[in-house]
């Protein structure tokens, strides 16, 4: 669906959405976890779904929470029960080219139809405003999307919903703990990923027109509680590193403990779901043809990946070590201000020792207050590099739009002193937009670092990382959509 025609069949839905608060773009609010408007009041949300008739009464649900892993868990999980052949809705967030994608209902995985969700909304309407009226106008942009992907999997009649479920400010605690506390109230059995029962490996990195994928065993014998069991071979895996392999374990001992509850699984369903996943933006390897598109002539790489916590830095340093061959390395970061960005950078230059650092700007939820602004953010890495004993270049501001022969001068400040890792680091100018320019610059420099023109074309290509923030991420592929 055309991005004009989404605007002009739900313009009246953006329109009444952008009305609502909207913490995504905001920021979580001081007064979260209390009962204050500003407060993450679940009562608001069980009265705005019982003026909608508690369609979340009406499907059986998995819910999956944590702080890392859920979008993928959630697409493993989703796609074993398709292939299964059941109908499925999945809600997740965030999204990174239309809001659509958040909910998805059938057997395609798609983000929801333009037509399905405006006539969804049409129905809603009125009961939607008696709540916000009710409420005090508190109800937020979440919360009503949230109750609208219910309400969808009632009246679709999915047999399944898959629930990513987003905690936020002081919810954010042991998530082990609150399962176990749950499954003692419940008097329920808490299966373990961690269980030595439960075995899994990643025995290559292979690679098919272009893109890596690993291949993998997974093994699950669990014999008390629930029992569980299942062997899986050579399970290629295209969403790449040992945390998405986590992910697909934990997807899998999901499904064999729906199995044992009743639901017809096959173990031919759960490996062709997991193989069939595959997420934008996650460990993303674009293709010949996009590379071309940025301006890429062929001799780097590019890896798009939403990584925007400590964490999740040293799973994609994980992923870059597993695939860059010792090629150069250039990474472009942009991130919100409300992340842990000084921890982020520390262990993205110590796990994967780029060449190059590009500091970026991008909006964050299509607004501007939470975004870290680029001199800021290479202040930062300017810092962590220091601290990790690497030299540094202080290549200055980037407009994104450099002739190759200035990049190439750029490059030359980069030598190395005395064996010592260096760094160059640059930021975008902050008076322009985030410009799928500075990946060609950013490609420019690791080449030009690393000899340029003179390279053996032997040589390992180079790669570029873009990361920091799902909403960088979704400038690359908005760019790639519009050209």
């Amino acid at each position: 669906m055309a991005g004009g025609d989404e605007e002009g069949q739900l313009g009246d839905f953006f329109e009444y959405m952008e009305r609502l608060r909207n913490y995504e773009r905001s920021g979580v609010p001081r007064g979260a976890g209390t009962d204050s408007d500003d407060g993450f009041d679940l009562g608001r949300m069980r009265r705005l779904l019982r003026r909608l008739g508690d369609p979340h009464t009406h499907f059986p649900a998995v819910h999956i929470a944590g702080t890392k892993g859920k979008g993928s868990t959630a697409a493993f999980l989703s796609n074993i029960m398709r292939e299964q052949g059941y109908n499925v809705g999945c809600y997740s967030s965030p999204h990174l080219m239309t809001i659509r994608e958040r909910i998805s209902v059938g057997n395609d995985g798609g983000p929801v139809s333009v037509g399905l969700l405006s006539d969804l909304f049409d129905q809603a309407k009125e009961a939607i405003d008696e709540s916000i009226e009710s409420e005090n106008r508190a109800l937020t942009h979440f919360e009503v999307f949230t109750a609208l992907s219910f309400l969808l999997f009632s009246r679709e009649n999915v047999d399944i919903a898959i629930i990513e479920v987003v905690i936020g400010g002081p919810f954010s605690v042991d998530i082990e703990q609150i399962i176990r506390d749950r499954a003692f109230l419940t008097q329920s059995s808490v299966i373990s990923a961690c269980d030595p029962a439960i075995k899994s490996i990643t025995k290559c990195i292979d690679w098919d027109n272009g893109k890596p994928y690993q291949r993998c065993d997974i093994s699950i014998n669990i014999s008390n509680d629930m029992p569980l069991s299942i062997e899986l071979r050579d399970v290629n895996l295209q969403l790449l590193g040992d945390h998405q392999r986590q992910n697909a374990v934990t997807a899998s001992c999901t499904a064999l403990c729906l199995r044992d509850l009743g639901w017809d699984i096959s173990e031919a369903s759960i490996q062709a779901g997991l193989e069939e996943t595959q997420l934008p933006g996650r460990s993303q390897f674009l293709t010949q043809e996009e590379a071309l598109v940025l301006g890429l002539d062929g001799a780097s790489t590019v890896l798009i990946d939403g990584a925007h916590t400590e964490a999740s830095a040293k799973a994609l340093s994980d992923v870059i070590e597993t695939v860059r061959m010792e090629g150069p390395l250039a990474l472009v970061v942009g991130m919100a201000n409300d992340k842990e960005y000084l921890a982020f950078a520390e262990q993205l230059l110590s796990g994967s020792r780029p060449d190059v650092v590009l500091l970026a700007e991008a909006s964050i939820a299509g607004g501007a207050s939470r975004v870290m602004q680029a001199p800021l953010l290479k202040e930062v890495w300017m810092a962590a590099a220091h601290d990790l004993g690497f030299n540094c270049v202080d290549i200055g501001t980037i407009s994104g739009a450099e002739t190759q022969e200035h990049v190439a001068n750029l490059a030359r400040l980069s030598s190395s002193f005395a064996g010592k890792p260096t760094v160059m680091i640059g930021c975008q100018d902050n008076a322009v937009q985030f410009s799928c320019d500075l990946i060609r610059t950013a490609s420019w420099l690791i080449l030009e670092s690393r000899g340029g023109t003179d390279r053996d074309e032997a040589s390992p290509h180079g790669l570029v990382c873009v990361t920091g923030s799902l909403h960088v991420v979704a400038s690359v592929l908005q760019h790639l959509r519009q050209h």
